[in-house]
């Protein structure tokens, strides 16, 4: 790969390395500094498990001056929901559960209230009928294992289990994570850490310890100005008290994600932090076949699209999911948010934009990371710039669906 060093004419700096098949994403990244008003991000993508692109540029913090570095890192909000669902993935891989097992069978206290039928498959999918708790959480609640495992598990259904989809924004923390610690015998952070981000060579962390937090990008809160509040998922949750998506993005205990407390954490859904290389790097044996992680036949059964509805119960739109990931979403026509993948690819994106995913057809891997957040709920258009640069590469175009293939 060759070398890049790029100032811009603000005196921001982008570094790294991209193939030159891949100057294209290099473009894009460098436009999103100059057109789409990023502040601080990385990117990378492997193809065919060569690393291909490792950019980094702006600023970690643009209060302070603080250069965005080759090793800074950052929350990437849901993204942590991959990285949480491969965890379980391995463990059905290895044969201590399956997907069709009932939750009650390793989580007594979840079975009740109308709870009981639920699988664990429908924990992966999203149509558990546990997608928040009705009640307030209690200040610094979201930190506290035990308390949100206890919440989760007393919580009435919401819908008979499986009967509907609606994305579990913050309890997937706690509905997946929970089964996780409960078959493996440790916790979240620690069976991710030892299972997966230590083989692989990960700088990602589901709990993140003290002696990295100087190393953290604080996250920048989007332009309201730039939110479409007009959108059905934005008008409940900020008119429709006690509705799903005001829950979900209301009803988090006084969550501040910018400290100390949070980033210790672990919180399944939410936490995690990484940079691009970390998520590509996350997602690069699954595009290749499973690698050290997981067999072939359950990376083909993890990204095949299971959960699909014209109206998720908490985003308000059309939405596909897998077992425990996004997959292309093509919203375009209608207004609403959308990821455009390819057809095999999965992935997750997170709050603000951040994106990272597998196409085992392409065999590409992608993870992008930053702090200025952007509106909407899935990518905005920096993201997906890059992404569309990454197909272009490769000689993809847009089918009729709108997924590259």
């Amino acid at each position: 790969m060759s070398a890049i060093a790029i100032e811009l004419a603000d005196g921001r700096t982008i570094s790294g390395h991209c193939d030159a098949q891949f100057t294209g994403v290099l473009a894009e990244f460098r436009r999103n500094f100059e057109e789409r008003k990023e502040q601080g991000a990385s990117v990378a993508i492997t193809h065919q498990g060569r690393m291909v692109v490792d950019l980094w540029g702006g600023l970690a913090n643009p209060q302070t001056g603080e250069v965005w570095a080759r090793d800074t890192i950052s929350i990437v909000y849901s993204c942590t929901k991959a990285a949480t669902a491969l965890c379980l993935h391995m463990l059905v891989d290895q044969g201590k559960v399956a997907y069709e097992t009932p939750v009650g069978d390793i989580w007594p206290e979840f079975a009740t209230a109308g709870k009981e039928a639920t699988t664990v498959g429908m924990m992966l999918t999203h149509t558990s009928p546990v997608p928040h708790v009705a009640e307030p959480i209690r200040k610094g609640g979201l930190a506290d294992w035990d308390y949100m495992t206890a919440r989760v598990a007393a919580e009435p259904a919401h819908w008979e289990p499986g009967t509907r989809q609606g994305y579990h924004g913050l309890t997937y923390a706690w509905t997946v994570g929970q089964l996780i610690r409960l078959i493996s015998g440790m916790p979240l952070g620690q069976y991710f850490r030892e299972n997966v981000a230590g083989p692989l060579g990960l700088d990602f962390h589901i709990g993140l310890p003290e002696s990295e937090e100087l190393r953290v990008a604080p996250m920048i809160a989007a332009d309201p100005a730039e939110v479409n509040f007009a959108s059905d998922f934005f008008r409940k949750a900020t008119t429709v008290p006690g509705s799903l998506p005001n829950l979900f993005l209301t009803n988090q205990g006084g969550a501040n994600f910018n400290s100390r407390e949070i980033h210790a954490a672990e919180i399944g859904s939410a936490n995690g932090i990484t940079n691009a290389r970390g998520l590509a790097g996350m997602y690069t044996p699954l595009a290749n076949g499973g690698g050290v992680l997981l067999s072939p036949d359950r990376v083909h059964c993890m990204g095949r699209v299971c959960a699909a509805t014209q109206s998720d119960a908490v985003l308000c739109q059309p939405m596909r999911f897998a077992m425990g990931f996004m997959a292309t979403t093509d919203n375009r026509a209608t207004g609403g948010d959308s990821l455009i993948l390819g057809e095999s690819a999965f992935g997750h994106v997170g709050m603000g934009g951040s994106v990272g995913f597998a196409d085992p057809a392409a065999g590409l891997a992608m993870g992008y990371t930053m702090s200025r957040m952007g509106a909407g709920i899935l990518v905005n258009a920096r993201g997906q710039g890059l992404i569309d640069a990454a197909y272009r590469a490769l000689g993809m175009t847009t089918d009729s669906s709108g997924a590259w293939r």
